[in-house]
């Protein structure tokens, strides 16, 4: 069966990856990014037929677009079923005393903020239909934090907590939602961390029908 998979930060290197594995297998693609150049590029990439393909630059900040956005897909596919969520970048290195609010305020609106955003607009038609998949990708400082991350940990957790949440709220409508735990993605591959094909291959099973009983777990993707 044709799923619709909907990636945001599609244009990021991890975020290419999935959209082209998904592409592949198949399914329909909306692909969520801020640049309009880059997702056009990466559409001329996937080379696949434009039914099947739907590209929009958005600001995930901006909830009233995003509430428009689920709706455009929803229009034009039907149905959506899958949501993988990779908007987010890294900020640290400080003790809580040196760290500014300027970077706390970066880090909840890029984890936060736009996970708040894409779980209200998204999920109600995710759960609509019957069998639907949340992932993200996080990291274990959420459980064990550790020095000068507070402001990246804090806000990870925050996210986390949001889809945590989402997979007991919606536990029996056919919708699981899970964290992939890595402590590094290993983009060089010199062996810094788990690989992207790691991170591909958790997210296909997860899509899987077998991997229907797993929900609301952190899944640890490292050594």
């Amino acid at each position: 069966m044709i799923k619709t998979v909907v990636v945001t930060g599609a244009t990021g290197v991890l975020g290419n990856l999935v959209v082209k594995t998904f592409a592949e297998l198949g399914h329909n693609i909306a692909l969520l990014g801020r640049d309009q150049h880059k997702l056009d590029a990466l559409a001329r990439d996937l080379n696949i037929p434009s039914e099947r393909l739907y590209t929009q630059a958005i600001d995930l900040l901006n909830g009233p677009a995003v509430h428009d956005s689920a709706g455009a897909v929803l229009s034009k596919f039907g149905s959506i079923h899958a949501l993988i969520h990779l908007v987010g970048g890294w900020t640290g290195g400080k003790t809580i005393p040196e760290s500014s609010k300027d970077d706390f305020e970066s880090m909840l609106k890029q984890h936060v903020w736009t996970t708040f955003h894409v779980l209200q607009s998204f999920a109600p038609h995710l759960a609509a239909s019957k069998w639907s998949r949340v992932i993200i990708v996080s990291k274990p400082e959420t459980i064990t934090p550790a020095a000068k991350t507070a402001i990246y940990t804090a806000a990870k957790s925050a996210q986390e907590s949001l889809i945590l949440t989402l997979a007991e709220e919606y536990k029996d409508s056919g919708l699981t939602a899970n964290i992939l735990h890595v402590k590094a993605i290993d983009i060089k591959g010199n062996g810094s961390g788990t690989t992207p094909a790691e991170l591909i291959s958790a997210m296909t099973y997860l899509f899987s029908e077998e991997a229907g009983q797993v929900n609301g777990a952190r899944i640890p993707l490292y050594g």
